[in-house]
């Protein structure tokens, strides 16, 4: 495993009162932790600020501490560390001109022969708070294409959804295409599908360069989005849900 960079797109479809739907373009970052050093390039800084720029602080602990053993630790804590003795890869978005605002990343823990056997999903909102959600099969086997691995739902991500229900998550890797796969079900019903589909390429300069002209706000608008889809839900008198305390556990 190399750092790749991953270009496509997000889609968001919401099932519940007053349907939204909308799909844009991006793209992320494919990090190995063990080999987060190689990934830097004049356009790309580790620990360093560029156009775009990667930092040990916007993940994990949060205060600047390796990411490796921050993960293996979680891992540990959840008795998943003798089925993940492999690679450990992070799918994120990079800081742009310093700024940066991930709704979700993910961090994919491998076996020594490759196989993907958890998923840590880190989640932020836009009140400043986060929280993990660490997905696995019962038996720690191999995570394949088709399955779908459930959570509960334990934090505030949306003003307009409330804060119980259930996540289904897939992961399904089909040569140089990669699908993230989140459905939120309330009551059994769905309640929003959100997908994120992506091409592999070579994290070089010049993709990173070429992903930014199509991409030329990326983090930033981010933001801008869920500010102006959450305007489009209150235009449409979506009911309002208050932000409760988050859970006192950083990890479910």
């Amino acid at each position: 495993m190399t750092p790749r960079l991953l270009y496509g797109s997000v889609v968001h479809a919401r099932h519940a009162t007053a349907s939204n739907a909308f799909s844009y373009a991006m793209f992320t970052l494919w990090l190995p932790l063990s080999q987060l050093a190689e990934a830097a390039s004049p356009l790309l800084g580790i620990e360093k600020f560029r156009l775009f720029s990667f930092f040990n602080r916007d993940h994990g602990a949060r205060d600047g501490s390796a990411l490796l053993p921050w993960i293996r630790d979680i891992l540990q804590q959840h008795g998943l560390s003798e089925v993940t003795d492999g690679e450990v890869v992070l799918q994120t978005m990079p800081r742009l001109f310093g700024f940066v605002f991930n709704p979700v990343s993910f961090w994919y823990c491998h076996d020594k022969e490759g196989g993907l056997r958890v998923v840590l999903a880190e989640v932020s909102n836009t009140f400043g708070e986060r929280h993990n959600y660490l997905v696995a099969h019962a038996d720690r086997r191999v995570i394949g294409p088709e399955d779908v691995l459930v959570a509960q739902k334990v934090f505030h991500v949306s003003p307009f959804f409330p804060v119980r229900g259930e996540y289904h998550f897939s992961f399904i890797r089909r040569g140089e295409r990669l699908t993230v796969a989140l459905d939120y079900f309330d009551g059994g019903q769905k309640q929003l599908t959100t997908r994120l589909i992506s091409h592999e390429q070579p994290l070089t300069a010049g993709n990173l360069l070429r992903a930014w002209l199509r991409c030329p706000l990326l983090t930033l608008g981010v933001v801008y989005r869920i500010n102006w889809q959450a305007l489009r839900l209150v235009i449409k008198r979506v009911q309002f849900f208050t932000k409760p305390q988050a859970p006192r556990e950083e990890t479910t």
